[in-house]
């Protein structure tokens, strides 16, 4: 039996996926096979050897000691596109939030209760309030992935112009966007030229505050900001400080922090981007099926930490989590060879400083074959699923 620890709660639509008779699924197993998690920290974790994977039923990892994991042979799966949508739906929503003043006339509509004639004062006050139309005005959006390009067509449909920039734009997602969306190639084209600007991409040491005092100086005066994706990709004092200056008209995030919270033109939200049940279940199910399909067949989709890499084999399949390093893999079909085996098939991929090799052999793999793989210098893993 396969054991599955769940360190938060998950959607039982996800869990219920797994088959009773080679699955346990509960909150404190020892030494699991596989983790999933939404939210819970991990850094500070010690992982059991037997431990393949972990996967996070959403899209950030940074809960999740990624390049740890990667030195101890444990896959890292994330759910890309599945909490698309919500985000999609929020975004929009924050574009109005930051245009209408809604959010301020609300509070200020339900200040009045209790006093006379208040329905009188709500029409008298509300001029205060008026804001712009979307219609017509130019989005830029920062990654145009499963979030962004959804954002984009959208924003289209609703009378936007729309520019997008994302320099790993796949061909899947290019195909998709709507052919009005205009892809530049220098994200300043971005900040030049944008009346509202949404971000969408992860965070890394790299990405951090892509958006800094320096970008909000070449944009439009008036502009309004939308951040539903990391806190830390947009600095929070510099756009403070901008809308004091009134370069920036708004500021719309889903991160909170001490700097944002309470200041004027801010609306802060409390990460509510995948916050639907709709969205939950589509990640719970994802992560599911990315566990059951590497424990058992061996084959990796949408890891953040491995190569994807998959294989119909007719033998006996043999997985090795590896450096990505010269002559390794002909030093284990040597090893493979010697041991009196056949590779029928074999299939090797390659992320940054890590591989990720299966091998469809013919014949019994047994230990001394993996003994003899295991002792290869630079190996960090090996499985065998017959």
């Amino acid at each position: 039996m396969y054991k599955i620890q769940t360190l938060n709660k998950i959607s039982a639509i996800g869990t219920d996926i797994f088959d009773k008779s080679k699955y346990t699924v509960s909150d404190s197993p020892e030494n699991p096979d596989a983790i999933m998690v939404r939210s819970a920290k991990m850094h500070d974790m010690q992982f059991n050897e037997n431990l393949l994977a972990i996967a996070r039923a959403g899209a950030g990892v940074n809960n999740i000691p990624v390049e740890r994991c990667a030195e101890e042979g444990i896959c890292v799966f994330n759910t890309p596109g599945a909490n698309s949508n919500a985000v999609k739906e929020l975004a929009i929503c924050a574009l109005l939030l930051s245009s209408r003043k809604i959010v301020e006339a609300s509070a200020w509509a339900s200040s009045l209760k209790g006093t006379p004639d208040a329905p009188k004062t709500v029409e008298g006050g509300k001029s205060k309030f008026a804001g712009p139309e979307i219609l017509g005005k130019t989005l830029g959006i920062i990654g145009l992935g499963a979030i962004g390009g959804k954002i984009a067509n959208t924003a289209v449909a609703l009378g936007m112009k729309v520019i997008g920039y994302d320099p790993y734009l796949s061909v899947n997602n290019a195909v998709l966007l709507d052919s009005s969306v205009k892809v530049v190639t220098d994200i300043n084209d971005i900040y030049r030229n944008s009346d509202y600007i949404s971000i969408h991409m992860p965070y890394t040491p790299q990405t951090k505050n892509t958006i800094d005092a320096e970008q909000i100086a070449i944009m439009k005066d008036g502009v309004r900001l939308i951040n539903l994706a990391r806190g830390e990709l947009i600095n929070s004092e510099a756009v403070v400080k901008a809308i004091a200056d009134g370069k920036v008209a708004k500021y719309v995030t889903d991160f909170a922090d001490d700097v944002v919270l309470g200041a004027e033109n801010v609306i802060v939200l409390p990460h509510l981007g995948a916050s639907t049940p709709e969205s939950e279940d589509n990640c719970a199910v994802m992560a599911a099926n990315e566990l059951i399909d590497y424990i058992e067949n061996g084959n990796i989709k949408n890891s953040v930490n491995l190569p994807n890499a998959s294989m119909v084999a007719t033998g006996t399949k043999v997985c090795v989590i590896h450096k990505n390093v010269p002559s390794l893999i002909s030093a284990m079909t040597k090893a493979v060879g010697d041991d009196g085996l056949n590779i029928e098939n074999m299939v090797n991929a390659s992320r940054k400083d890590y591989a990720y090799t299966i091998m469809d052999i013919a014949g019994d793999v047994t230990e001394t074959v993996v003994n003899d793989i295991k002792a290869i210098n630079g190996i960090i893993r090996v499985r065998v699923i017959k």
